[in-house]
């Protein structure tokens, strides 16, 4: 079908053509046609941030991760927290230049070109006179999709951006009384005791009747809801089933074999002893000079007496790792040394002793002492590898035309994935209990976000439709079809009662442990004399915390020290209740001068982060900032956490 359309398209084209226009005359063309509408996600300063801004701003930042991490797990990259972290810098970057602008921050043309001089890329473009090479700086911003022009526009609204902010967070300091105070707080340790109501001793205690778990299980649907699942099939195309394809002729070898076999032989080596004269590149002329004429001399000296070249280099040589060995540096292979010395060396024959031999090091005087010439490995040798690179480069050049047949061939062919996987010999997979969202340690398309969200479109499950091929990774494309389908559905009592009655008991236990630990807590701060079961006293900090969970080191550590000794009640939750009893607080002992000045250091750097936050969050304020995509629970838990 698709061959015929390719055939004809002119005709085609011509069709559609006469088809388009007349419903246009009769209709009208809608004003959003040609500008398609898209959702508000943000507004800055008046100004909306639309989810085609959004989406095109977090495909360029998975696009720029992946060429920097090529084995990062895309699922990673496409989770709701990964794409809302992009909608937050997106905004972000419209507040600060919204505020560049308000604030007339410019760059003139001299703080560009500094800028510039400092990006290595750039500063590598130079040429031998101190001019830029303009043709591969075109090249270089050509790569990131853009033109000098542009991307020099880019950076001037970088350099205005990072004003806004430098100015805040360059001034940001603290006195010495506020980072004593804070230090001092910060590391501070205290003497404490514990008394742990754990949840698990009260479970005895609950008696759930099937009223009880009854109650429960109504309370809490969301708890016992078995998410939909399919059972599906699905196959995957990559370089190894292409590759799997491929056959070899013995011509293909043996030619392969022959434009080859050089680069599969080992590299020759070869083994020489050096003379150096040190001379540092930038040194005065007068000194290489220098150091130039003593090398000549040494270099008539040995060649006077060829044999005598260890003893001068032990004597003379400025090389003292190789001098006391007579200059030796054993063998050594192309790549090895510096361009000049390794052509020179390269270029002698056995015993010969080179001219003077200028490089960044100094001035060189080399003897070659031997040649180790490796043997060529025959067809037979390498015809395990030879094939194995032959069918690699082979199926790299055959995937894509591969691919094109696959994409077709489960789109024509949507209620079976036998007839493409057949054609191209590839095997059928099956699942079951396949979820919308990756389970733990699903590997493959199964574990991908897009084949997943594929797989549960509506045709898929309702029509049992095969779905488009997608891409889950470097040249690996999958299609999949469900099989079978079963809705989310809240399970009956009687298939959870067991998980019910865990489950009641466990929230009971943490309810009578939070009760004892209440009433022991207040009992005890009445009466101080009258508190047992405390452990034994143990000195905390938030370095130390002695295997306390988090929750108990910072209620000990806030608990009020002016009234000793000082009691705090500590809710865990599931895990039950724990009442901590401050004895005394420990003098911090003053860190020595290097330890201060770190500490110093850090500090400001807190302070420095602290009122760039704050100082962009009262931007945000100015420029009503308004994010009206839902942030997604995982980092709303992260944010409140924190």
């Amino acid at each position: 079908m698709f061959e015929s359309i390719r055939k004809h398209s002119k005709i085609v084209m011509i069709f559609l053509f006469l088809l388009i226009i007349p419903s246009f005359v009769l209709v009208g063309i809608d004003s959003n046609y040609f500008s398609e509408k898209s959702p508000v996600v943000a507004r800055v300063d008046g100004d909306n941030i639309k989810q085609t801004d959004w989406d095109n701003a977090h495909r360029m930042e998975t696009d720029r991760i992946r060429a920097q991490s090529p084995t990062v797990d895309p699922k990673l990259l496409d989770s709701p927290s990964a794409r809302y972290a992009t909608l937050e810098r997106l905004v972000r970057d419209r507040v600060l230049a919204a505020a560049a602008q308000k604030m007339h921050l410019v760059t003139s043309d001299a703080r560009l070109a500094r800028s510039l001089q400092e990006i290595p890329a750039i500063a590598g473009l130079k040429r031998a006179d101190g001019t830029l090479d303009a043709e591969a700086y075109r090249t270089l911003v050509a790569g990131q999709g853009l033109t000098p022009a542009g991307f020099e526009a880019n950076v001037r609204r970088d350099i205005s951006i990072n004003q806004v902010m430098g100015g805040v967070m360059s001034s940001a300091f603290g006195t010495d009384v506020q980072v004593k105070l804070a230090l001092n707080a910060l590391y501070e340790r205290r003497d404490i005791q514990v008394a742990r109501f754990n949840a698990s001793d009260f479970a005895s205690k609950v008696a759930p009747t099937d009223a009880d778990l009854e109650t429960y299980y109504k309370a809490h649907p969301a708890q016992f809801q078995q998410l939909e699942q399919a059972a599906v099939e699905y196959v995957v195309l990559d370089l190894d089933s292409v590759r799997a394809t491929i056959s070899l002729s013995e011509d293909d070898l043996r030619t392969y074999y022959k434009e080859n076999v050089a680069r599969m032989t080992a590299k020759e080596e070869r083994r020489a002893s050096h003379i150096l004269v040190n001379a540092a590149k930038d040194a005065p002329a007068a000194d290489r000079e220098k150091a130039k004429a003593r090398a000549a001399e040494l270099l008539a000296q040995v060649r006077k007496a060829p044999a005598s070249f260890a003893e001068v280099a032990k004597k003379s040589s400025d090389d003292k790792g190789s001098a006391v060995v007579g200059g030796d540096l054993n063998f050594f292979a192309r790549g090895a040394m510096v361009k000049p010395f390794e052509d020179a060396a390269f270029a002698l024959k056995k015993g010969e002793i080179s001219d003077v031999v200028e490089s960044d090091f100094g001035f060189h005087i080399i003897q070659l002492t031997d040649i180790k010439t490796p043997r060529q490995p025959s067809f037979e040798e390498l015809r395990p590898s030879m094939e194995a690179e032959l069918k690699q480069q082979q199926a790299q050049r055959k995937f894509a035309e591969v691919a094109e047949s696959f994409t077709n061939g489960v789109y024509e062919q949507a209620d079976s994935l036998q007839p493409v996987a057949e054609k191209l010999k590839l095997k059928v997979q099956t699942a079951t209990g396949v979820t919308r969202t990756a389970a733990p340690g699903a590997k493959g398309p199964l574990a991908n976000a897009k084949f997943l969200e594929a797989l549960f479109a509506s045709d898929s499950v309702q029509n049992k439709r095969n779905t488009e091929a997608v891409e889950v990774g470097p040249s690996q494309m999958a299609a999949g079809r469900v099989t079978t389908y079963t809705p989310a559905r809240t399970l009956p009592l009687d298939e959870v009662r067991a998980r019910v009655r865990t489950l009641y008991v466990a929230e009971k236990s943490a309810e009578l442990a939070r009760k004892e630990g209440e009433a022991k807590l207040a009992a005890w701060k009445a009466t101080p004399a009258s508190a047992t079961g405390l452990s034994a006293a143990t000195e905390v900090s938030r370095e130390q915390t002695q295997n306390l969970p988090r929750p108990v080191i910072d209620a000990a550590l806030r608990a009020p020290a002016d009234a000793l000794p000082g009691w705090a009640g500590v809710d865990l939750g599931a895990a039950g209740y724990v009442v901590v009893k401050v004895n005394r607080v420990v003098p911090r002992q003053a860190p020595d001068a290097q330890r201060a000045q770190q500490e110093r250091q850090q500090y400001e750097q807190w302070l420095t982060t602290a009122e760039g936050l704050a100082y962009y969050e009262l931007l945000k304020q100015r420029f009503k900032v308004q994010i009206k995509a839902p942030r997604p629970e995982t980092v709303a838990q992260g944010t409140a956490e924190n």
